[in-house]
């Protein structure tokens, strides 16, 4: 294979990884968004039954994702390590958290003044907060498993699996979710190259391909919308093993269905790849434009149906981050969504897309 030739596959392999990111974001912002309307007006619409059917996988598929690259740096100096994987997802986390918890002030604090908003910093820094919880956990996660590099994977991945099988009694947010999703991670870790080959045989075979994820949106949405007999546990996908099977089915389903867009092409799946290699810029901003928007709505009564109204905040919590990271882009607003020179503790890398993005 000439150079020429092994740069279009390298762009392919990165261009199938930032659509499915881009489908990820997209499905955590409209959950968010179609949760936060619905109970706002009392009732449910369309989006509330997409926001269903992706719950099996709608993290897994994030985690698995986020692992995939882990094995490029894993071996490397700790400070080296620590700069990509650590510090990096540390300033975002402490930044955002600064920006979301001065916003809501008056929610975090209660009314109770200055020293209730030091008590919640705090607490934030033990225990991740609100919708930032996902790259508090990408550190977390990452330095878990540089620590047990030498852990054989099989032994590494049964005890990840065998956590987010058997309930763990806690009031802990950070051991809850650890409990729930490093399988997931850990996942993306072991079998990066196998995740890789399937995305390349499912551009070479199409047809199988569709046919296969035919056969898993049938049973996923059999199992998220079926409701459990077990009390805990509200539909058969929630149920233990079987979410642990789904989710990981439904994880790889994303890489499929990532791998067919890139080879088909088109707008859409440009528009998705746009999101996957901003999917940091979304997931840190989303938060203002949803709650501004589902609060016009309110106020104004412009749109009645749950759906649409879901649908609407959910397109302007995605596209206004993405416009606002444009306009402040090389100037002094940039630090909020790329780190600066001055926090890096190794050296800075010249890719946007490893600035920007969140693996």
């Amino acid at each position: 294979m000439n150079q020429v030739a092994q740069g279009r596959d390298a762009d392919r392999r990165l261009d199938w990884v930032d659509t499915a990111k881009g489908i990820c974001i997209i499905l955590v912002v409209m959950m968010h968004s179609t949760l936060g309307i619905g109970e706002a007006m009392g009732g449910e619409g369309f989006m509330h039954a997409v926001v269903a059917f992706a719950k099996p996988f709608r993290i897994p598929d994030f985690f698995l994702l986020s692992g995939l690259f882990l094995g490029r740096v894993i071996d490397r100096d700790w400070r080296l390590f620590a700069d990509r994987r650590i510090v990096h997802f540390v300033y975002f986390y402490l930044l955002w958290l600064a920006i979301q918890s001065v916003a809501k002030y008056g929610e975090v604090t209660h009314g109770a003044g200055p020293g209730a908003f030091l008590a919640h910093i705090a607490e934030a820094l033990v225990e991740p907060y609100s919708t930032l919880w996902f790259i508090y956990m990408l550190a977390v996660f990452s330095v878990v498993t540089k620590l047990l590099r030498r852990v054989p994977g099989p032994l590494l991945l049964g005890g990840a699996a065998l956590l987010q099988i058997v309930p763990v009694p806690t009031h802990s947010y950070l051991v809850e979710e650890f409990c729930a999703r490093y399988v997931y991670f850990v996942g993306g870790y072991l079998f990066a190259e196998r995740i890789f080959a399937l995305a390349a045989s499912v551009r070479a075979a199409p047809a199988p391909a569709l046919a296969g994820l035919g056969v898993w949106a049938a049973v996923n949405g059999w199992l998220a919308f079926t409701p459990s007999p077990v009390a805990g546990y509200p539909t058969l996908a929630s149920l233990p093993v079987v979410s642990l099977l789904i989710g990981s089915a439904g994880a790889l389903a994303i890489v499929a269905t990532a791998s067919l867009l890139v080879r088909a092409g088109g707008p859409v799946t440009r528009a998705l790849r746009s999101c996957g290699e901003r999917s940091i810029v979304i997931y840190l901003a989303f938060f203002l434009p949803m709650a501004a928007t589902r609060l016009l709505i309110l106020k104004t009564g412009a749109i009645a149906d749950v759906g649409l109204a879901a649908l609407v905040v959910t397109a302007v919590a995605v596209l206004l981050p993405l416009a606002f990271e444009r306009m402040v882009r090389g100037t002094r607003l940039d630090f909020l969504f790329r780190r600066p020179a001055a926090f890096h503790i190794a050296g800075a890398p010249g890719l946007r897309g490893r600035a920007l993005g969140t693996a």
